[in-house]
């Protein structure tokens, strides 16, 4: 069975270049095969009209040779223009030909398209950055548009400014045309001084709401996103300005006309193992991004994903400790002021499945949430942790870490209260109510607090177990909970399992 969350079989996913026309989503991505780093990236494509199921089509713009500008073709967009399709990406080749003052250089290629499937490069565009405003060495991730207001072609670029702190010249490059050929480098149009590049920007307007994006790695790896003002330099950034955490990177949007999806990748660890350290690459990952009345956005569950699980999953849950009261509307409440309270289901978790409950607190409830893959005593589990003091969710886990050989008998690992990175603003306040809903799939979970915010995981080492509900010091209730999966998964598990 293919992994729900969108791999090749023999490579991983990196960054994803979306483009929607006619009913399908044309998904190009890094192909990242981990055999030679920095040697030979290609756009890979797959399509899909439900992001479910995915149509492969290879590698459709191949990296060049060793000698060739773009032995790597990294990051970039398309736009169409009078039925031609062009592509522009990153060219990089660190070998010595290619750096200046001993960094390799990077610069932006062009190809060309009447179908989107094979490509036509055009060499003799090529262009590197302007040493009037930018450094040569980061010079990528091009994005193409039409500026309206202005009447011309823009391109955005992760760039850095010549001047400033190393840390911080960081900025969004521009570049102005007027035919989509033929490119003039501008001042930055966004360089707030905060980070040491911002990759794969991208603008886009929503409704009545322009938006900036971009993706950081200098003070943690996160896509963020800007409200661009009326006058021109004028960007505002929300209290929450990032869709997930340091599960989903190089975020890039595309829309049909009425929705927008945001598609990055989830890492995978070293190892697979969730002690291990991120790699690039992995799992294609989608939200839909959700905007309020006030033009702040956060990413959601795509309706599609939703209903593709529809077939219930029976289960019993039963006390684990402290208090629980069941009562007659399906409702379960656990109320301990001094107590840790859980209970577990008496049936495994399915590998590929869609959890969601609804749940309440009240005034002076330290933390609630639901325990993943738990074990029969909720002794070792994943934690989806709601903390009201915090105004945050986190995803933790027990044990923390693994016991080394001369250790003794605690795994806590106090030092890392939850995953780093892998935690999330969550405004929380008593009495309201709360959706949470868990999409996992083998090695993959993502979680959605509906209304707000999502944050994306890896989970190696608990392969198997229970669903679970917990209050920490205080009193909450869980209803509608429920656990569904997708019975043509089931049918083709069972397949697997009785030809194997």
């Amino acid at each position: 069975m293919r992994d729900f969350f969108y791999r090749p079989e023999k490579g991983y996913v990196g960054d994803v270049i979306p483009y929607y026309e006619d009913g399908i989503y044309y998904l190009y991505f890094l192909y990242a095969s981990r055999k030679k780093y920095e040697e030979g990236t290609s756009w890979y494509l797959v399509t899909t009209r439900d992001f479910i199921h995915y149509k492969e089509y290879g590698e459709v713009l191949a990296h060049g040779t060793e000698e060739d500008q773009d032995l790597n073709a990294y990051t970039g967009s398309i736009y169409k223009n009078d039925g031609v399709y062009y592509l522009y990406y990153t060219g990089y080749n660190a070998h010595s030909e290619f750096r200046v003052q001993g960094e390799p250089l990077q610069a932006v290629m062009m190809a060309k398209s009447n179908n989107l499937f094979t490509w036509e490069k055009l060499p003799e565009k090529t262009f590197y950055a302007s040493e009037d405003y930018y450094e040569f060495s980061d010079w990528r991730d091009p994005f193409v548009f039409w500026n309206e207001e202005r009447k011309e072609y823009e391109m955005l670029l992760a760039a850095r400014q010549r001047k400033g702190s190393g840390r911080k010249r960081g900025c969004v490059g521009l570049c102005r045309s007027d035919n989509l050929l033929d490119w003039k480098a501008s001042e930055a149009y966004y360089a707030p001084g905060l980070y040491m590049t911002h990759e794969c920007p991208e603008a886009f307007r929503m409704g009545r709401w322009k938006y900036l994006l971009f993706s950081t790695f200098s003070e943690r790896f996160a896509t963020h996103y800007r409200i661009v003002g009326a006058a021109e330099g004028d960007f505002v950034s929300p209290r929450e300005d990032t869709f997930d955490g340091r599960g989903f990177y190089a975020g890039k949007t595309a829309s049909d006309g009425e929705k927008r999806f945001i598609f990055g990748w989830v890492p995978t660890k070293k190892e697979e193992n969730d002690y291990g350290d991120y790699e690039w690459a992995g799992n294609l990952v989608v939200h839909e991004l959700m905007q309020r009345k006030n033009g702040i956005l956060y990413a959601g569950m795509p309706s599609g994903i939703k209903r593709y699980f529809q077939q219930e999953v029976p289960f019993l849950l039963n006390k684990i400790c402290g208090n629980l009261f069941k009562e007659k509307n399906g409702r379960f409440r656990m109320n301990g002021r001094n107590l840790f309270s859980a209970a577990v289901t008496e049936e495994e978790l399915p590998g590929r499945c869609l959890i969601t409950a609804k749940m309440c607190f009240e005034e002076g409830t330290r933390a609630l949430g639901i325990l993943l893959r738990s074990d029969g005593e909720a002794e070792q589990s994943y934690y989806i942790r709601l903390e009201p003091y915090r105004n945050r969710m986190v995803f933790d886990m027990w044990p923390r870490k693994i016991k080394g050989e001369n250790e003794d008998t605690w795994e806590i690992n106090g030092d890392k209260p939850f995953f780093p990175e892998l935690e999330r603003d969550c405004p929380l306040k008593p009495g309201e109510e709360y959706v949470v809903s868990v999409l996992v799939d083998d090695t993959v979970c993502v979680v959605y607090v509906e209304g707000m915010t999502a944050m994306t995981s890896r989970i190696y080492n608990i392969k198997r177990g229970r669903l679970g509900v917990f209050v920490s010091e205080g009193c909450g209730e869980f209803y509608d909970l429920s656990i569904k999966r997708n019975s043509k998964d089931n049918r083709e598990r069972q397949g697997r399992n009785e030809g194997s």
